[in-house]
Formats: structure tokens, C-alpha cells, sequence
């Protein structure tokens, strides 16, 4: 029986793989698991049990998403209302999936499964590349790395239950935000569009962080994609009038 990958998606032709990658990808992993092992132990310690938090992270597979979800849930909410406060913070995943939809590759399972692992730092480490065959690799090579990481993570947590205490005082919610703050700087220092942009957004979600709840700052924040979209169709009416 022919394999739905006729080669991997990682070693497509014009894919760039090397250990620098799996090197740089390490620590979006690391900051991954130590994140999910505080959702696994949150979880279970607040009294949910612990095939809830497992099948979440394989099926759902959204940090914040399923934090919110989790959260609804020990608050005293519904199964619906926590899953629709998970898909209303993982809407901004369709514009990751839109940046990224080359990278993913052509084949359907390719493409199913990519967009199963789209998630912030996926996406990050592969626009941070700087051609179409390191992108795809680094894609590849850091998504399904990071799967697995959370995946264990979550594992061990919810195996640990309380015995972790209150997970808040070590401080794991700045894991991530210091490995995605790594991974675009090099993107903001290289294009003046993107770090008006990323201005934009940050600033539209300070803004409305104390006026709205959790989550909603984040896509919010995409507004700031209307001032990269101008800035990329100025470009073209610049260099013209030099020319001229």
C-alpha cells in the first residue's frame, strides 16, 4: 500500500533541513512542555479527571484555548460554553493557517495534519526562515516536536495532580511569551511593515486587555495586519516613483 506521504513532508523537494533546526526548535519545546504540564496539573487538581486534559491536548491541541476551556469548566460552566470560548480564542489559528497554507504542502493528509499543528510558535518559527525549503522544514520539524512535547507534558502533569501546588508560582505563563518574542525579533528588525504591524497590534491589545475578557485581546491584535497589507501595497507606488 502506497503511504499518503510519497516523501515526508520535511524532506519535500526544496525542503532545507538541518540540526540547527531541531537546535532552535528545541526550546519552543522545552517552554512547551513545562507549559503543559502546569494545564495537566491545573486540571486534574481543580477536579477534573485525568483523561480530560490527555484527550483535550490530542484532539483540541490549543494552549490558551484549552486553558480557557479548562477554566469555564471549574468555574461551573457547561461543556458548551467551554467550547465556545475554545474556538472563539483559536479563530486567529485561520489567519496562521492562511500565512503558512505553502508551507504545509499538497497533499491532503499533508495539509490535514499541518493544519492540526498550526499553532502561535509553529507558525512564528517557520515565517522566521528565510526561504520557501526552510520554512516547510522548520514547519515540520518544530510542529510535530512540539505535539509531542505538550502532549507528554500534559501526560506527566495530570499523572502529578496537586502534588505540584500552586503551578502560578513559578512563573511557567512567561515560558512562551520569551520563546515567541525570540523567534520574531529577527522578522521585526529585517521589515519595517511587520513591526508597524506588530506595533499596532500590541498596542490595540494593551489597550483593550482591562475592558474585555481573556483571550479577546489576542485577536484583537490582528487589526494590526490592515496596516501591514497598506504598507505592502505602498511599496510598489514608492519604488516606482523613484524609477520615474
Amino acid at each position: 500500500m502506497r503511504s499518503p506521504f510519497r516523501t515526508p513532508p520535511w524532506k519535500s523537494p526544496g525542503s532545507r533541513w538541518d540540526t540547527r533546526l531541531v537546535r532552535d526548535a528545541s526550546l519552543v519545546w522545552l517552554a512547551s512542555g513545562v507549559v503543559g504540564v502546569s494545564f495537566g496539573a491545573i486540571s486534574v487538581a481543580g477536579g477534573l479527571p485525568v483523561w480530560v486534559p490527555v484527550v483535550m491536548s490530542l484532539v483540541v491541541y490549543a494552549g490558551s484555548a484549552q486553558f480557557s476551556a479548562v477554566g469555564v469548566l471549574l468555574a461551573g460552566g457547561g461543556p458548551v460554553a467551554a467550547a465556545a470560548t475554545g474556538l472563539l480564542l483559536n479563530a486567529r489559528t485561520v489567519a496562521y493557517g492562511l500565512a503558512v497554507a505553502d508551507v504545509l504542502g499538497r497533499g491532503r493528509v499533508a495539509r490535514l495534519l499541518g493544519a492540526h499543528l498550526v499553532t502561535d510558535e509553529t507558525v512564528a518559527f517557520a515565517l522566521a526562515q528565510e526561504d520557501p525549503g526552510r520554512r516547510r522544514a522548520a514547519f515540520w520539524i518544530s510542529g510535530l516536536g512540539l505535539f509531542a512535547v505538550w502532549n507528554i507534558g500534559v501526560l506527566a502533569g495530570a499523572l502529578a495532580g496537586g502534588a505540584l501546588g500552586d503551578t502560578a508560582r513559578y512563573g511557567l505563563d512567561a515560558a512562551f511569551p520569551a520563546v515567541l518574542v525570540a523567534l520574531v525579533l529577527p522578522t521585526l528588525r529585517k521589515d519595517p511593515a511587520v513591526r508597524r504591524s506588530a506595533l499596532l497590534g500590541a498596542g490595540l491589545a494593551l489597550a483593550v486587555t482591562p475592558l474585555v475578557p481573556a483571550g479577546l485581546p489576542v485577536l484583537l491584535a490582528l487589526a494590526g495586519l490592515v496596516l501591514y497589507g497598506r504598507g505592502r501595497r505602498a511599496e510598489p507606488a514608492r519604488k516606482d516613483e523613484v524609477t520615474a
